[in-house]
């Protein structure tokens, strides 16, 4: 069954990042949108393909994604561009620390995390700052931070895109997931890859019922 997700009508420079300064500009013409989604995109109903993440501040401590998100009945996976990004840290990740809670309590969801090409140590950095003011959930931080340093994860789910000319490597499209024990439920990606228009936590909440 082919994977759900929202499509717009042709390519837009994210809003996040919408062309209204220099600064703004050199990122939306580093973006290279190829196409709005690749053939090997992961589609609902896959399984999660079992890649090695870095978690938990150090390239030492690693997590196989299938064996890790197995382990919930209901997970949400976000995936960013890049950490300490704009729209990712004031928009896209914060949309899920404050709605953490609900979710767990109304929604059933036993664990969110975000993935991101970058290292254990910037993901550890950006979740530090993060989750600085988030209570926890049942003794827990309320998002997991999951390092994707080569992109293995991202290119074998065929949610990578290149943006070599801003951020310097091949980064993650601007996603969300919803998981049942590593299973693909529903699956949405931004149509400009970097957008927040179907991504927030606002949007996936209906979903999850």
């Amino acid at each position: 069954m082919p994977f759900r997700t929202s499509m717009l009508s042709g390519v837009r420079i994210a809003s996040a990042f919408r062309p209204t300064t220099p600064a703004t500009r050199i990122w939306a013409a580093g973006l290279h949108h190829s196409a709005f989604f690749s053939s090997n995109m992961i589609q609902t109903g896959s399984t999660l393909p079992n890649v090695t993440l870095q978690h938990e501040g150090s390239p030492a401590n690693t997590v196989d994604a299938l064996d890790y998100f197995r382990q919930f009945n209901k997970a949400v996976l976000i995936g960013v561009p890049g950490a300490f990004t704009p729209g990712c840290s004031k928009s896209h990740v914060p949309s899920y620390l404050e709605a953490s809670a609900r979710l767990h309590k109304e929604k059933g969801v036993d664990a969110i995390a975000c993935v991101s090409v970058n290292d254990a140590f910037v993901m550890d950095a950006w979740a530090k700052d993060q989750l600085a003011n988030t209570a926890e959930v049942d003794g827990k931080p309320a998002m997991e931070f999951l390092a994707d340093p080569r992109a293995e994860f991202v290119k074998a789910m065929g949610l990578d895109f290149d943006a070599t000319g801003v951020l310097g490597s091949v980064r993650s499209k601007r996603f969300v997931m919803i998981l049942e024990k590593g299973v693909v439920k529903h699956v949405q990606v931004e149509p400009d890859f970097t957008g927040l228009t179907c991504t927030l936590a606002k949007d996936v909440a209906p979903l999850l019922d």
